[in-house]
């Protein structure tokens, strides 16, 4: 049995799917159940996923899928799966096409990486949800692991030696140590890319730029998406 708010969340969010195939954003579901905060749009998403009516998907902001939808209110949305992101070949400035997924390792020790959009590095924005192109890197640059690339938007990481346009290569992991620069998922909406520091209980998302403040949240905020492990710029 689902509460009024519960059911009228589901039809907002199964509504908006069947129409644009893209889920509403934490703004648009509180605006539509005239809540007044973000927090209880988080509360019911996670009562509709106990419950098993929907499901967020991993590493992308803005994720979300109907399972079900309650008995006699129609069918849901067929499921698009788990994001697994194909890989095609190309260069920095290589476009996606529809493509088979191919192997990531190109036979000539270079790698293929897909390029998810664009970073924040300075005010948050929504990021890692779909592909763009793909760049190639030497395999012995990478190391082990799944590999994603960002495209950096801002200047609040320069002292770190990474700017505006630059493109950050990232391996997927969902945990990282003090001092490791990571992508941040922050009240799953809004990505950055900041140092982490772990003070107590809490988690800082630290600027390399002084005219940023450091960030500090509670932990039940902030999920990690990957670690910096390389750097691409062009000249």
């Amino acid at each position: 049995m689902l509460t009024r708010k519960q059911f009228e969340l589901l039809r907002f969010i199964h509504e908006r799917l069947r129409e644009s195939g893209v889920p509403p954003s934490f703004d648009e579901m509180k605006d539509a159940l005239d809540l007044r905060s973000k927090s209880g749009i988080h509360r019911l998403i996670m009562a509709l996923e106990e419950r098993g009516f929907i499901r967020r998907l991993p590493n992308r902001a803005r994720a979300l899928e109907v399972i079900k939808l309650p008995d006699g209110v129609g069918s849901a949305p067929a499921a698009r799966g788990r994001f697994s992101p194909s890989v095609v070949q190309g260069g920095l400035s290589a476009k996606s096409k529809p493509a088979a997924p191919v192997p990531e390792d190109d036979g000539r020790g270079s790698i293929s990486i897909p390029v998810m959009g664009r970073i924040a590095a300075g005010t948050p924005i929504s990021a890692i949800q779909s592909r763009s192109h793909s760049v190639a890197m030497p395999a012995d640059m990478l190391g082990s692991g799944e590999h994603f690339a960002l495209e950096v938007r801002g200047d609040s990481m320069v002292e770190a030696g990474i700017l505006d346009g630059d493109t950050v290569v990232i391996r997927r992991q969902d945990t990282a140590n003090t001092g490791d620069i990571i992508v941040a998922l922050i009240d799953d909406e809004e990505a950055t890319l900041k140092r982490l520091r772990k003070r107590g209980s809490s988690i800082a998302l630290e600027a390399a730029n002084p005219a940023y403040e450091t960030r500090v949240l509670g932990p039940d905020r902030v999920k990690i998406q990957g670690r910096l492990v390389n750097l691409m710029r062009k000249y």
